[in-house]
């Protein structure tokens, strides 16, 4: 079974839209893209620098609309030979849409309004995000509770995101558990912790309005690695995941508990690839971060079915 991932806030960079525009129909739908999100995610994708498309409001729907783009070339190449779907966190509404849950605009609507409502969370306290890798989890989550920050992310391949105020993740890196590096996020806030709360209350109201169907694709939650099978709850996880720990970890662990054979990662792709074959070695992967990659995604669909 080979299963599309979709990755989260941070893997973007600057002009990586690019080469997708060169795609037929492409610029018209990164354009439809942008109105639902209310983001030029053209000018974003290509023209925009680094700082820039690092403001909250901008990289969420950037990287959803980057994310759906890649999605709709390599279904369009190869069929629906994916099995399954997941996202990491704001992928997870890549992976709603993907999976038919939610359609494309209502998707984009709703990736827009998360970015504004957690960039205006994120702006009542200076907060931020790093990745601690390699150490003893015990170790690490003792150092972070020593000094009041939240683990947000347990990404597996022992890396875990700690995030809370600036001044605690200074001393964090300053002082780092025995062999772990600390690494400072491209993010603007502390995603997945209580500073959000107010951001899931903004989503939760949106969401309720929202149509949903059930999943056509087997589609894993972030809340604890599990199927969802339902539509609406699968949406209501991913609002509630907006201020709790994403645990990616267990989606990984679900996936070889699944039979997943391989794993293919949409633009912009490269950090839960990087994740998959240091947690889930054997694996075959492929990041599709350019059109040039979608040929070794299809030939790994086409060996899964041969197979």
């Amino acid at each position: 079974m080979i299963i599309a991932v979709f990755p989260g806030q941070g893997s973007q960079t600057p002009g990586f839209l690019t080469p997708w525009l060169e795609l037929d129909g492409a610029r018209e739908r990164l354009t439809a893209y942008s109105e639902q999100a209310g983001v030029d995610l053209v000018a974003a994708g290509t023209e925009w620098d680094a700082d820039r498309i690092r403001d909250t409001s901008v990289a969420q729907p950037l990287i959803v609309a980057a994310s759906l783009l890649s999605w709709a070339a390599l279904t369009e190449r190869s069929g629906s030979a994916v099995a399954g779907v997941a996202g990491h966190s704001v992928g997870e509404i890549a992976a709603l849409a993907a999976s038919g849950v939610l359609s494309e605009s209502d998707a984009l609507s709703l990736v827009g309004l998360r970015g504004r409502a957690m960039a205006e969370a994120a702006a009542i306290t200076e907060t931020g995000m790093s990745a601690v890798v390699g150490g003893d989890e015990a170790a690490v989550l003792e150092r972070l509770d020593t000094l009041g920050l939240t683990p947000a992310n347990y990404n597996g391949g022992g890396q875990i995101v700690a995030a809370g105020e600036l001044p605690a993740l200074a001393e964090l890196a300053a002082d780092a558990p025995r062999g772990a590096r600390v690494i400072p996020l491209q993010v603007a806030g502390a995603f997945h912790t209580r500073f959000m709360e107010p951001a899931v209350e903004t989503l939760r109201s949106a969401a309720a309005g929202v149509e949903v169907s059930d999943p056509i694709l087997s589609l894993w939650t972030n809340s604890d690695g599990s199927l969802v099978a339902e539509g609406r709850r699968a949406l209501d996880l991913v609002v509630a995941q907006v201020a709790s720990p994403v645990r990616w970890d267990r989606c990984m662990a679900s996936f070889a508990e699944q039979g997943v054979t391989g794993i293919i990662e949409l633009s912009p792709a490269g950090a839960l690839t990087g994740l998959a074959k240091r947690a889930l070695r054997g694996t075959p992967t492929v990041a599709v971060k350019t059109p040039d990659d979608l040929d070794a995604a299809v030939s790994l669909l086409k060996e899964d079915i041969q197979a």
